[in-house]
């Protein structure tokens, strides 16, 4: 293995490289994308993957192609169009974002990290991702395939600890290589790297373009030293929850002697039929996260 700055040295040459050749034609990372489209990517793309995220993406940006439009739009509107992407708390911190950009920076997305994380629903990760992708300021971007890529290439190990550390975003920041255009490019690099090639379950070794300098790969890809857990589904709140919300955005208003029919036959419960107790936590739930209004009938619907 080459000394610690030479293998650094190797592994930007290398996965920038790869990048260049072989990075997605993404629609938010054309140098004509705005700022706002890349920021509606970033909050579309947790846990949630690109497949799916595409032709919502493009549906939400050809509706609300302005902070002020989304802002102005009635929450109904917004929560339907979020379909199945799941996680749809996203969508009503989206438009809290859009109506803080309006209110704050005057519609347009601000650049400065800072004023990103200021924003509601937007963490450290978010903040730093649009700051880079969006506007060239070469904030260190560090998602779950950041940390796969850089705790196999420079650490050795399969895979990074369940939650990150100061230590761990302080050696992703000592990674990045210097210059901006260099370092954006970076983490976009790094980042498509652990989607297409460095992967969880099943790395393509063979085709990744720093194999022989990846310290993983030299201590014999030993296994991790405790192997993730799959999240259950079926049968879980969350499985409930988003069946209830399917049932509203097919039917805008459910009455409330129809309600339970009406999500048994969107079908995403399959055979799964909740009892009274998880029924009531689940529609509670939504109730309190704002994600769905009683009316005075006890009829279900969006909210606005």
């Amino acid at each position: 293995m080459p000394a610690p700055a030479d293998r650094l040295t190797a592994l930007h040459e290398g996965i920038l490289d790869w990048f260049a050749a072989h990075a997605r034609d993404l629609p938010w990372r054309d140098p004509d994308c705005p700022p706002w489209g890349v920021l509606v990517s970033e909050i579309m793309l947790q846990q949630t993957p690109v497949v799916r995220v595409l032709p919502r993406w493009r549906a939400w940006l050809e509706r609300w192609p302005t902070p002020a439009d989304l802002a102005a739009a009635p929450t109904a509107d917004v929560l339907t169009a979020w379909d199945r992407l799941g996680y749809p708390r996203r969508a009503l911190r989206l438009q809290e974002a859009a109506r803080a950009i309006v209110e704050r920076h005057g519609g347009e997305v601000p650049a400065d990290p800072a004023a990103l994380r200021a924003l509601p629903g937007i963490g450290e990760y978010t903040a730093a991702a649009v700051s880079s992708f969006a506007f060239g300021i070469p904030e260190t971007v560090v998602d779950t395939n950041v940390r796969r890529v850089l705790a196999r290439a420079l650490r050795g190990e399969a895979l990074p600890g369940r939650t990150l550390t100061r230590a761990e975003m302080a050696a992703a920041h000592a990674a990045m290589p210097e210059g901006a255009d260099r370092a954006n490019a970076w983490n976009a690099a790094v980042m498509e790297l652990g989607a297409l090639v460095c992967t969880a379950r099943s790395p393509a070794c063979d085709r990744c373009p720093v194999r022989e300098v990846c310290a993983w790969v030299a201590a014999g890809s030993p296994p991790p030293e405790e192997r993730p857990r799959g999240q259950a589904w079926a049968g879980t709140d969350r499985h409930v929850r988003g069946a209830v919300m399917a049932a509203v955005r097919e039917h805008g208003r459910v009455p409330a002697a129809q309600v339970r029919d009406a999500v048994v036959a969107t079908g995403r419960l399959g055979a799964h039929r909740p009892e009274d107790a998880q029924w009531e936590r689940c529609v509670a739930g939504l109730l309190t996260d704002g994600l769905l209004v009683r009316h005075d009938d006890g009829a279900l619907a969006f909210p606005g």
